[in-house]
């Protein structure tokens, strides 16, 4: 029976060559290729690709050495190649050469017929298993690239529909949030719309009243701009703290019920209705809070409290000190909840009002008070009314002496103010003028690049997006006739404004729309007086609202 595996015999004694053959023949092995001369191994190897090479160690013109490492240098280091030394020279320096060059085992001259087949079937075996191995290894190697690929294919096709699940939670949230915000929105445009009717109607016959008036819409103007930038910071990441002031929770209780009037009083009214908010404000320590968001919640209980009277009824609001903390209380006569409802009335979208109700006004006061680390209660029984509890953390009461004074300029300016909008154009004049300064304006960045080259300016307040030249552009075309410019952006990115002049050194304050008096005679102190290079958004406040 023939056996696998081709030899290669390399042996300069031709009688060698013949009695390897032999000994192969005998044996079983068919497939064997010889030479006598060295010089011709490589091409037989190439063409006959052997399993086992046996070679003499000392011949003419290529040695045995010579021959393993050409042989050598075609396999590579990877590759099992058994190769067998036929010698007479035993010597430790030659084995030790010979196992160095690449050697595999040796036969020693004169032949032993069984040695010879022994060794070739040993070492073919291990040729055979090693290849068998490699064949194993590949296939596995190709294997796990196929899985590999698949698990690359499945890992982007998760990306991809995670991203598209992100994509579709984001728009879910937007509409939470946009819906929210259309409900306090709506609260603030209520007032604001009222008062401005009212003002409108008492401007000639009660000054005092058109002072309250004015306040009051600049009050939910102010809440109405808030609302505007909660909802533009779900867009992006955070990058300023809460707006958070030392606040008497009595005052903002008594602005709730002036800017709530419209829906608890004016409404009801029109229908037959009569509904009365009566107050119990105790001596209470402040609260460390932002104002705008605790003013609105105290809107949605009013308005939750309205609802839940449709034949009239009354509203409390009592404030007390309860422990370390104070306490708000607004409660109704109206009709109650089940305990299934008061469970889950806090629950966004949860609404028992039918398609006249979102569901979001006590999920928003619940949300509201959570950030304001408080605890929001409720107690309410079927025909019995409701009584929402809320706990507030007392904080410290600022002393006038630690409120330093603000600074002021020395003098009036002489100011070029641009903008594309004639509105606003003329009412950030008036501000300015009502503070004895003086103002040219431009409707334009490439307009006001002209004013700017024959005029003399101590400040530039322009806008951000315009026709023809942009604030920015037109602000390094300034700086580089007058590097010491003092330049205010006004954008209506608002709280974004930090990024809105993408970082131009060219501005040396960056203000969101809308701006406050108060705000806008700050910066103007900051820029022409401290040289403040730092992008910065205006913080709102209760004075009037210019821009």
């Amino acid at each position: 029976m023939n056996k696998p595996g081709k030899i290669l015999i390399v042996d300069d004694e031709a009688a060698n060559v013949r009695l390897l053959e032999r000994i192969l023949e005998l044996s079983g092995y068919n497939q064997f290729v010889s030479t006598s001369d060295a010089r011709q191994v490589v091409d037989l190897f190439q063409v006959f690709q052997p399993d086992l090479i046996l070679t003499d160690l000392h011949m003419p013109h290529l040695d045995g050495f010579g021959v393993m490492e050409k042989i050598r240098a075609l396999t590579g280091p990877q590759t099992y190649l058994p190769i067998v030394v036929l010698t007479a020279d035993i010597t430790p320096e030659t084995r030790r050469r010979a196992l160095e060059a690449g050697a595999t085992d040796f036969l020693l001259k004169p032949f032993d017929h069984m040695e010879v087949v022994l060794r070739i079937k040993n070492l073919l075996e291990t040729r055979f298993l090693q290849k068998q191995l490699q064949q194993q290894n590949a296939t596995l190697e190709e294997h796990v690239r196929d899985r590999t690929s698949q698990l690359e294919e499945a890992l982007s096709a998760l990306k991809a529909t995670q991203q598209q699940v992100i994509q579709q939670e984001r728009f879910r949230a937007l509409g939470t949030m946009a819906a929210g915000i259309a409900h306090d929105f709506n609260n603030a445009l209520a007032s604001i719309l009222g008062y401005s009717e009212l003002l409108l109607h008492s401007a000639e016959k009660s000054p005092e009243k058109t002072a309250a008036y004015a306040k009051t819409i600049m009050t939910a103007a102010s809440d109405a701009a808030r609302m505007v930038a909660r909802l533009r910071e779900f867009s992006r990441p955070a990058t300023t703290s809460a707006f958070v002031e030392t606040l008497n929770l009595n005052e903002l209780v008594e602005e709730a019920i002036t800017l709530t009037l419209p829906k608890w009083k004016t409404g009801p009214l029109a229908h037959g209705l009569t509904i009365k908010v009566r107050t119990e404000l105790g001596t209470i320590p402040p609260v460390q809070g932002d104002p705008a968001e605790l003013r609105e919640a105290l809107f949605n209980l009013i308005f939750n409290a309205v609802d839940a009277m449709p034949c009239g009824g009354l509203i409390l609001i009592r404030t007390m000190v309860q422990g370390n903390a104070v306490r708000l209380e607004v409660s109704d006569n109206g009709t109650g909840m089940t305990e299934d409802v008061r469970q889950r009335c806090l629950e966004p979208y949860f609404t028992t009002k039918g398609s006249g109700g979102t569901g979001l006004g006590l999920a928003m006061v619940y949300g509201i008070i959570h950030r304001h680390v408080g605890k929001l209660e409720i107690e309410s029984q079927p025909g019995q009314g409701s009584t929402f509890i809320i706990e507030l953390a007392a904080g410290k009461k600022v002393s006038e002496a630690s409120v330093a004074s603000p600074r002021k300029l020395e003098r009036p300016l002489h100011i070029l103010v641009v903008d594309d909008q004639p509105v606003l154009c003329q009412l950030l004049t008036e501000c300015l003028v009502k503070d004895q300064h003086t103002v040219e304006t431009a409707a334009n960045g490439r307009e006001g690049l002209e004013k700017y080259r024959t005029g003399r300016y101590d400040l530039v307040l322009t806008d951000k997006a315009m026709p023809e030249m942009d604030g920015d552009k037109m602000a390094i075309a300034i700086r580089k006739i007058k590097p010491t410019q003092p330049i205010i952006l006004l954008t209506g990115y608002g709280e974004g404004a930090q990024d809105a002049s993408g970082g131009s050194s060219a501005i040396d304050m960056v203000l969101g729309k809308p701006l406050t008096i108060g705000t806008l005679r700050q910066a103007m102190v900051d820029v022409v007086t401290g040289g403040m290079r730092t992008a910065t958004s205006s913080r709102l406040n209760f004075e009037n609202i210019v821009v």
